[in-house]
């Protein structure tokens, strides 16, 4: 009899031994590999335990399960996505699941309204962001172009990418930049009434269009649906533009004076020698661009020019006599300043 006592007890104690050696594991490590594990919001202790073991990362379920009620963690396992290793510890785990994630780091990107996709990928150049712009903003999925009435040959995103701040991690994703400026675009467009546009035969596109040439053109907010305004008028009588804001987007030049050759480039872009719009927006609008677009002032301006001290206004004329009157002051007004540009004052 006591040799049965003893063996029993022996066999408990080799039991013993061996379920606090599977629950605590003392000569188990961090694993090797590599486990990429997704534990879903709401899965209790349990059910992560199994799907750990599933995948390898632990050895038991049922153990995983009980040390993380004698560890005081079935409640505290955070849902996300790990990326983990085979034959890890029960313990090591558990302090992966429980430990809240590193916020990540963030940064700002502002894009300022107006600019031109070349322009963005070359202030994101600048600083040193990886990635191609220009390609990243030709096409998309994320936005249904066609259903603004754009062409569908159209292998341009300009105009649609919204201007605004916007928090992107570190490091900078030009993709996840886009996507931004694109949900930004629709949700923003999407509060601007089409109707007078509409009315007068154009597409949410050609508004679009438009914008995109007030924004470079108006100095004030008070301008903006005068200008407008001059682009409808000029549009209803078959007048050219003359906008030299489109000759400067197809030459690429927004800071030297224009040259005789690019006043008169043959590009579809140059309004002084072709009626109608631009095949497409010449930079990024505002909503405020847009908006004076969609509802220009109601007026008889075919004409303006830069207003001399008028800190970016302009001058709006309904007669080409009064425009020529106008368009002298103003360079009598940079001939005194040496040539120097006389809007501001």
């Amino acid at each position: 009899m006591p040799r049965v006592v003893a063996v029993a007890a022996l066999a408990l104690a080799i039991g013993l031994i061996w379920f606090l050696d599977e629950l605590f594991q003392p000569f188990i490590g961090s694993g090797h590999g590599s486990v990429v594990v997704t534990v879903p919001s709401g899965s209790d202790a349990g059910k992560i335990g199994n799907e750990l073991a599933h995948d390898g990362v632990v050895s038991s379920g049922f153990f995983f399960d009980l040390r993380a009620m004698l560890a005081g963690d079935r409640g505290k396992l955070l849902a996300g996505t790990y990326r983990l290793r085979r034959g890890m510890g029960y313990g090591i785990v558990l302090s992966v699941l429980t430990t809240p994630p590193k916020p990540a780091k963030v940064t700002n990107v502002t894009v300022i309204p107006g600019r031109t996709r070349r322009q963005i990928a070359t202030l994101l150049r600048q600083q040193d962001v990886r990635g191609n712009y220009l390609a990243a903003s030709r096409r998309t999925t994320l936005l249904n172009v066609r259903a603004y009435g754009a062409p569908r040959s159209l292998d341009t995103l300009e105009g649609f990418l919204y201007p605004s701040t916007y928090q992107l991690r570190v490091p900078i994703s030009i993709s996840a930049l886009v996507a931004k400026q694109l949900t930004a675009f629709r949700q923003q467009f999407a509060t601007v009434s089409m109707r007078d546009a509409r009315r007068k035969h154009l597409t949410p596109y050609d508004v679009l269009i438009i914008a995109s040439m007030v924004e470079a053109e108006a100095g004030t907010a008070h301008d903006r649906p005068l200008i407008a305004s001059v682009i409808y008028n000029r549009l209803r009588l078959g007048i050219p533009l003359g906008i030299d804001a489109t000759i400067r987007y197809a030459v690429n030049n927004y800071t030297s004076p224009l040259t005789s050759s690019q006043l008169n480039s043959p590009s579809p872009y140059n309004t002084r020698l072709h009626t109608g719009l631009t095949p497409t927006p010449i930079d990024n609008p505002s909503l405020a661009s847009i908006d004076a677009a969609a509802h220009p002032a109601h007026t008889s301006y075919l004409y303006f020019v830069a207003k001399p001290c008028g800190n970016g206004a302009s001058v709006f004329s309904s007669t080409y006599k009064q425009f020529l009157l106008d368009a002298k002051r103003y360079d009598q007004a940079r001939a005194k300043r040496g040539g120097r540009s006389p809007e501001v004052c």
